[in-house]
């Protein structure tokens, strides 16, 4: 009888193993704590039925990971011991196993990447004083008329990891394959101050900065990038200040406006969140080895299956027509999904399967005491187009009866070449 559960005992094996990883690994809860706690009565199914199975070089193996679930030798012997024991037909015990590591799969939207090649220890940190040595690398010629916009949001009260981040964004989107003049970046900075200004704008081609002190509002930050930068561009990207990306970035998302009825997309399906190790090598790769894209067999990473926002394209008339992000959202948590909704029901919007590489910082993401996301009291799909403006710049500025206005600074990068 065809079922559900697929058959071929690699693939079974594979989802027995990396459900494991996830369960052990203590990084994996910090990917995305939302997506941890889901999928953990299925991770638990999965080590009963491997502590149940009777074979001593499974049960040995299963322990060994859960004190270096980051092992990728570790990951090969455990794959092949459960292939070995399904090619002799080891019986109900094995069957169950990956009956529920199929399930696991199935039912868990974090999975787990680990490249043959990964080492935790053999990669120096990376931080944002050694990526200022890089050249800035060129900037986009005065009097040119771009039509891509990049729009990075950013905050980083450290220095820390964002800003870390932030400049290898940077410094990728500086290296593509298409002309410079094609493109503007443009970094949104909210903050009480404009504390990163003199380190970001020699990399950008457009910074505004936009008084916001509390809780980092996105949404706002998009809108503002959207509607303050210079020219008007026809296609809008709105990008994560975490993502690498790859050399050949901007020219395969805009060619895919060539297909007739597109409005917009995102250009991946699962997110790899790399860890520490694994994000400064793919900076090294990147920027300072030149390589187009990171090679996935050195990383090791938590995958975010389906988590909208980190990437999208959008035409920039259809992301006007839904009156942009909706700038109800605080903090961290489903201003996203919620964009990338009215996208879907207003627009033609594609999803493509792009490598997406989500460099390491600490979260930022909490849940309320509920288990629901910070932003969960928000009407799903409330936003739209109204009387009042998006993108406010002066919105968080404004006087108040306790204290003065606080202007905003905005400065229009100079052009460098690298």
């Amino acid at each position: 009888m065809t079922t559900l559960t697929p058959t071929d005992p690699d693939l079974l094996a594979t989802a027995v193993v990396t459900t494991l990883a996830v369960h052990f690994d203590p990084q994996a809860r910090e990917a995305s704590i939302f997506y941890w706690e889901r999928g953990l009565p299925y991770r638990q199914e999965v080590l009963e039925a491997a502590e149940w199975i009777g074979d001593e070089a499974v049960v040995g193996r299963v322990g060994e990971l859960k004190s270096r679930p980051a092992d990728p030798a570790l990951h090969l012997a455990l794959h092949a011991r459960l292939v070995e024991l399904a090619a002799e037909g080891d019986g109900l015990a094995l069957d169950t196993l990956f009956a529920r590591g199929w399930a696991a799969e199935s039912n868990s939207r974090l999975g787990y990447q680990l490249g043959r090649h990964y080492d935790d220890a053999g990669q120096a940190r990376i931080d944002p004083e050694r990526l200022c040595t890089l050249a800035t690398g060129e900037g986009l010629a005065p009097g040119h008329a771009p039509r891509v916009r990049v729009v990075v949001p950013f905050r980083d009260r450290g220095p820390g990891l964002r800003l870390r981040n932030l400049l290898a964004c940077l410094l990728a989107l500086r290296d593509q394959s298409v002309p410079r003049s094609f493109y503007q970046v443009v970094v949104v900075e909210t903050d009480d101050e404009p504390r990163w200004r003199d380190t970001v704008e020699p990399r950008t081609d457009h910074y505004l900065f936009a008084y916001k002190p509390g809780d980092f509002n996105k949404s706002w930050a998009v809108n503002v990038g959207a509607v303050n930068a210079p020219g008007q561009a026809e296609i809008l990207c709105v990008l994560d200040a975490d993502a690498l990306v790859d050399r050949d970035f901007i020219e395969r998302n805009v060619a895919r406006f060539h297909h007739p009825g597109t409005m917009g997309h995102l250009s991946y399906r699962d997110m790899w969140c790399l860890d520490e190790s694994a994000t400064s090598w793919a900076i090294e790769e990147r920027l300072w080895r030149r390589a187009p894209q990171a090679d996935a067999e050195h990383l090791r990473a938590f995958v975010l299956r389906r988590p909208p926002g980190c990437c999208v394209w959008v035409r920039t008339n259809a992301f006007h027509r839904i009156g942009g992000m909706d700038e109800r959202f605080e903090g961290w948590g489903g201003e996203d999904n919620d964009f990338a909704y009215r996208m879907d029901i207003n627009s033609a919007f594609d999803h493509y399967h792009d490598p997406l590489l989500h460099m390491y910082h600490p979260s930022s993401a909490v849940l309320r005491e509920d288990g629901e996301l910070v932003n969960a009291h928000i009407p799903a799909l409330s936003w739209g187009p109204s009387t009042e403006p998006i993108g406010d710049v002066h919105r968080f500025s404004r006087p108040t009866e306790t204290g003065p206005q606080h202007a905003p600074h905005e400065r229009r990068a100079d052009s460098h070449v690298s």
